[in-house]
């Protein structure tokens, strides 16, 4: 019998089973027909598993796990593979096994336990100064070391910083203007600055060596968000207040002029100082408080102006109270202090975009993330062109923020590229394609994705998530007679997944898959062509872990993402 077999050990979370299938390269083989007398047996040194029967005997390597010697180990031979379990003492993922010896023993411990995704800031800050390089050709992509990081809230930030202060005047949304407000003047593409997230470090252009961009919409906006422009002069105060009503419906319903709140133990309320701040759009608006004489007439207490706030009635307001950051800290305070003079902040039309999200992370865009004004265009390396990330624009011109988000599977903080001072080693496409996913089902409740190209938001991978807690490792038998080391295993976290690959599909096949997408509310998710070939390659390449009879459902393709 052909003595090529290969083996893959699979488990689940929170599960004391490892499973065992061995099939053989040969797909004319048919081990319950040909293995005759067959008898599986459990080293005692519990590093391997001898099998034999007439006309086969193979030495199958165990991974790092706890056996339970005294539980029999069940087989039986298949048409196309031979499946193995033995009950473990400890389920895989079981926060005991890291400190155990069998864990450490292992040549790779860094991947035997899922890739948290996080901003990486304190990683970088501890540094005091970080270059990035590219992780292909060791190429240095930024001009001077970075100092400056700052970590980029979650895509949901809005939405959390309403919910949490409300969204109206009367519900502290004074805070919460102040906070998106706050957001988007500390989070704009700077020299010097590094912003983070999960999946990519956005930079300056600027801080990027031999990156040269077309001028445009870093400089003039582009005309497919200039109606919403105010220009930079009013015609007319009518038409100012009209535009301030336009500019007020993006920020949401939030006074402010006067509403400052100030908490205590005693309840008492600070009084602004300054009464008539603005936003400026562009233009100054004069506030018309002609309206709330009356209410300010009628306090209940005239003479201790210091306990009264001075407030306009909810949500009928033209302009918005912001203040700087040496006054925020009213907001928090605990005693009645005089409020220093504000300055008005004025919203660009590409903070606009940052504001309704268009400009976030893209290395997994989702359909509420992305805007027909802005295009994503790939970044590559200067002196390789490997992809690095991708950068906004409209109208084909520089980045529209002025930034590029380099991915932080494509570079690295350190020469050698991928050395022990590479803080982004971990970070593959795989890995944080499986996280994002992962965490994409559970915030939409379905398992069900088609991944779409970011430029033609053409169907390009059907995906089905069937589960996100497995752990395997797979490889190649040996013969008993070997007498070379038994190699070292470790089980790897994985989500397993059906997919199909529609690059190639005919045009019914993608009305089939928008059909299939629309009755199983599949969710969309875009991606760039590079990320989505390399991705496609991977998948392709880990169905091979899998005997023929399970390697593919309904139509669909079995295979596995490392996580």
């Amino acid at each position: 019998m052909d003595s090529i077999w290969r083996y893959t050990w699979e488990a689940q979370s929170h599960i004391p089973t490892l499973r065992l299938m061995l099939f053989p390269i040969n797909k004319t083989l048919d081990p319950s027909l040909q293995c005759h007398n067959l008898t599986v047996q459990l080293h005692p040194s519990h590093s391997f598993l001898i099998l034999t029967c007439s006309t086969l005997s193979l030495r199958v390597p165990l991974p790092a796990v706890l056996v339970d010697a005294d539980s029999p180990v069940t087989f039986r031979p298949l048409s196309d593979h031979i499946q193995v379990k033995l009950l473990l003492l400890l389920p895989v993922d079981h926060p005991i096994l890291s400190t155990l010896s069998i864990a450490a023993e292992t040549p790779t411990p860094q991947v035997s336990v899922p890739l948290v995704l996080e901003s990486d800031v304190k990683k970088l800050s501890s540094e005091g100064e970080v270059n990035f390089y590219c992780r292909k050709c060791a190429f240095k992509l930024t001009k001077d070391p970075l100092r400056n990081f700052v970590e980029m809230p979650s895509v949901n930030w809005r939405e959390v910083a309403d919910n949490w202060f409300g969204a109206c005047c009367c519900s502290f949304g004074g805070i919460s203007e102040k906070l998106v407000m706050r957001y988007v003047n500390s989070h704009t593409c700077a020299p010097g600055l590094c912003l983070l997230s999960s999946t990519s470090v956005t930079l300056c252009k600027d801080d990027l060596v031999e990156c040269n961009f077309p001028e445009g919409c870093a400089q003039q906006e582009c005309s497919s968000l200039e109606d919403d422009n105010l220009g930079d002069e009013c015609v007319s105060e009518e038409g100012a207040r009209n535009s301030g009503l336009n500019q007020e419906r993006t920020l949401a319903c939030a006074d402010a002029g006067e509403v400052i709140h100030a908490f205590d133990e005693n309840s008492r309320l600070a009084h602004p100082e300054n009464k008539k701040l603005s936003v400026n759009f562009g233009c100054e608006v004069a506030e018309n408080r002609s309206d709330h004489d009356d209410f300010f007439n009628s306090s209940p207490d005239s003479n201790d102006t210091e306990d009264v706030i001075q407030t306009h009635s909810c949500c009928a307001h033209i302009t918005s109270n912001l203040g700087d950051e040496n006054n925020d800290h009213h907001l928090f305070g605990t005693g009645r202090q005089e409020l220093l003079p504000t300055k008005t902040m004025e919203i660009q039309e590409n903070q606009k975009s940052l504001l309704n999200g268009f400009l976030e992370d893209v290395f997994m865009a989702r359909l509420s993330n992305l805007s027909k004004d802005i295009d994503w265009h790939e970044f590559t390396c200067p002196q390789c062109m490997s992809l690095l990330g991708a950068y906004p624009c409209c109208e084909g011109h520089s980045p529209v923020d002025g930034g590029v988000r380099l991915f932080k599977s494509y570079i690295s903080t350190c020469v050698p590229v991928g050395g022990s001072g590479d803080m982004f080693s971990q970070y593959t496409v795989d890995r944080m394609f499986a996280n994002q996913l992962t965490e994409c089902a559970n915030d939409e409740s379905s398992f069900r994705f088609v991944i779409r190209d970011l430029t033609s938001k053409s169907p390009v991978l059907q995906i089905i998530l069937l589960n996100p807690d497995t752990w395997s490792c797979s490889g190649s038998c040996s013969s008993t007679e070997e007498k070379d080391p038994v190699p070292k295993l470790q089980l790897r976290p994985i989500i397993k997944v059906l997919f199909s690959d529609c690059n190639t599909a005919a045009e019914s096949e993608l009305r089939m898959i928008e059909e299939w997408a629309t009755k199983n509310s599949a969710e969309n998710i875009f991606m760039l062509t590079l990320q989505i070939q390399e991705l496609v390659r991977s998948l392709m390449s880990a169905k091979d872990m899998y005997p023929p009879s399970c390697a593919s459902l309904q139509g669909l393709i079995l295979s596995s993402v490392q996580r």
